[in-house]
């Protein structure tokens, strides 16, 4: 396996937040100190002595409380998805983690992924809804809601420790690790202190660590090519072809055994680091391989590798997690009619 972009410190401390070995004990006092900042932080806007910005229309912010990613993509592209079944104009904001620029920018269709992020490219390219990357997310929500007036509905990619930006519901990602072991940065994986307030827990992953609702993750049985045909993976697997995997995401194994579990005999994995640029990626040349890559991955190696097949990933909460997300954002429109300044409380 090609195992480049993380230095060995990274991926020790990023093990030790697991459980709380030597490691994680040496830094807790540092992670106190990260605690007061938070803390800190959260008391200022919620004294008023910071303020949230309140946009004209409702905000449901999905995010997560660990570093690293838990699935929060997926998430957003089917909130959207069943955001537009209910009628709804939906739009995405972002921060656009990983792009070269740091202006407040609309992500269209053909927008380079280094100006906008590989993850706001990709909602835009799932869903077809109006997306808007900037720094504060409170500047992406206004040129987003000016420019496209219609929108009656924002889903924030990311943003639950944003709190400039007021929201009317929270959905807060886990995947299988849960909250490690329960140590904020750097002695543990948490950005704040967890139970906190949210209004809804998803789980990404098989064996959720704690109550919350579930969700089903899996690949599909078709590739999807630079042009858009597809390809059926049991002919892949028939062809007699090497097989190349490729993934820049947080957990690359997880998509390289999603692949084997379909039946996929790979014969070289490659794991580059979460967002990956693939700048300085060579792909081996000692055998004609078919190169397959994650949908994310796929917006940055069509540029250079045109062969490239992408495999989606199928995503589905269970039943009862809409049934809850829409009593609540029903509450909330609600809300948004009797008290249309008033925002959600963060904390």
């Amino acid at each position: 396996m090609d195992r480049p972009g993380q230095p060995a410190w990274q991926l020790a401390l990023q093990a030790s937040w697991q459980r709380r070995g030597a490691l994680s004990w040496a830094l807790w006092p540092l992670s106190l100190l990260m605690g007061v900042l938070v803390r800190f932080r959260q008391g200022l806007y919620l004294s008023g002595v910071l303020k949230r910005r309140v946009v004209p229309v409702p905000v449901i912010v999905v995010g997560n409380v660990v570093a690293g990613g838990a699935g929060k993509t997926p998430v957003v592209i089917a909130l959207v998805q069943h955001l537009q079944s209910r009628g709804m104009r939906p739009g995405v904001i972002s921060r656009g983690y990983g792009r070269q620029t740091r202006d407040c920018r609309e992500v269209l269709e053909h927008s380079p992924v280094r100006e906008v992020g590989d993850e706001p490219a990709l909602i835009r390219r799932k869903t077809g809804v109006p997306v808007y990357v900037a720094t504060r997310r409170i500047e992406a929500a206004r040129a987003l809601l000016q420019a496209h007036p219609q929108v009656d509905i924002l889903v924030s990619d990311d943003g639950l420790q944003h709190l400039a930006l007021a929201r009317d519901l929270e959905v807060c990602v886990f995947d299988d690790r849960g909250v490690g072991n329960g140590f904020l940065l750097p002695a543990g994986p948490l950005r704040e202190p967890w139970p906190r307030y949210v209004d809804l827990v998803l789980h990404t992953g098989n064996r959720p660590a704690f109550t919350g609702y579930t969700s089903r993750r899996a690949l599909a049985h078709q590739a999807v090519r630079a042009d858009g045909s597809r390809v059926d993976l049991v002919a892949l697997a028939a062809d007699g072809r090497p097989l190349l995997a490729v993934a820049g995401t947080a957990r690359p194994q997880a998509f390289f055994d999603m692949l084997q579990a379909l039946g996929l005999p790979l014969t070289l994995t490659a794991a580059r680091p979460d967002h990956d640029d693939y700048a300085s990626w060579q792909r081996p040349r000692e055998r004609d391989y078919t190169l397959l890559c994650t949908e994310k991955d796929a917006l940055k190696l069509w540029t250079h590798h045109p062969d490239a097949l992408a495999v989606p990933l199928e995503f589905e909460a269970e039943p009862a997690f809409y049934a809850a997300f829409d009593r609540l954002l029903d509450d909330a429109l609600q809300a948004r009619l009797s008290s249309p300044h008033d925002g959600h409380p963060t904390a």
